[in-house]
């Protein structure tokens, strides 16, 4: 290295961890790409409309299946076309709006509220352990959906997989 030039810093796993693989996926469609994308070039080249974002490889959403994006404040930052349908609301109405007005935990009394909003905020926060809860849309009774919850970014974001 020439005097005056400065070394990139890299992340490096943890010698206590074992490598898990990522993928990048569309924060829309939930297209999976196996090229990192330069940092210019972070928009989804399959739909042209979601922002593309990392996430373990047993975390990233499968086709068809419905997901959020939620933010360390519990806020929703984006949703699949496949959660659209499936929450029968638009993106542009729950941008910036509670996750717990659309989802809300199967299991409301065992501390499945508290429970709900800790493992998305771990996830957003950097815990990349994934995380199983059993949720129900906020307005319907009786339905139980399995959800996974994992961290994903940058930015760092807690990725919701209705499955």
């Amino acid at each position: 290295m020439a005097s005056g030039e400065r070394a990139f810093l890299r992340l490096v796993p943890s010698t206590t961890e074992e490598l898990r693989p990522s993928q990048w996926f569309c924060g829309h469609c939930g297209a999976v790409t196996d090229e990192t994308p330069a940092p210019a070039a972070r928009i989804c080249g399959d739909c042209g409309l979601g922002m593309l974002l990392e996430a373990r490889a047993d975390v990233v959403p499968q086709a068809g299946e419905a997901f959020l994006i939620v933010d360390a404040s519990l806020s929703i930052q984006a949703l699949s076309a496949e959660a659209e349908h499936l929450l029968a609301i638009t993106e542009h109405d729950v941008i910036q709006h509670p996750v717990t007005e659309l989802l809300t935990p199967a299991d409301a009394e065992a501390r499945g509220a508290e429970a709900f909003a800790t493992t998305i905020m771990h996830a957003a926060r950097g815990d990349d352990a994934p995380q199983r809860l059993f949720v129900r849309p906020a307005n319907v009774f009786g339905v139980r959906m399995p959800l996974r919850v994992g961290l994903c970014g940058p930015p760092r974001a807690a990725l919701l997989v209705l499955e």
